[in-house]
């Protein structure tokens, strides 16, 4: 599990990157760089990291279903995920 901060820290971005996304827009398309440069860093969409909504891990993210691999396979074998079944063959 993610720290709390780190948790805080990835939403602070996010909030970050919808308030600054019709600004970036309208810089892009005009080409203007330097007013681009001037917004803060974290505004850029380039530095948010996909986490899982339950426990916050950045790796092994599934995008589909916006969980890690493990709460993934916790929630299907459990027949919480509709349509998901168990492989065999």
């Amino acid at each position: 599990m993610a720290k709390e901060s780190v948790k805080a820290r990835e939403r602070k971005r996010r909030l970050l990157v919808a308030k600054y996304a019709a600004k970036r827009a309208t810089f892009k398309a005009r080409g203007d760089y330097v007013s681009l440069d001037k917004l803060p860093k974290d505004a850029s969409p380039v530095r948010l990291r996909n986490r899982c909504r339950i426990t916050g891990r950045g790796r092994g993210y599934i995008r589909k279903f916006g969980v890690s691999r493990i709460i993934f396979r916790k929630w299907a074998l459990e027949g919480k995920l509709p349509g998901v079944q168990k492989v065999s063959w």
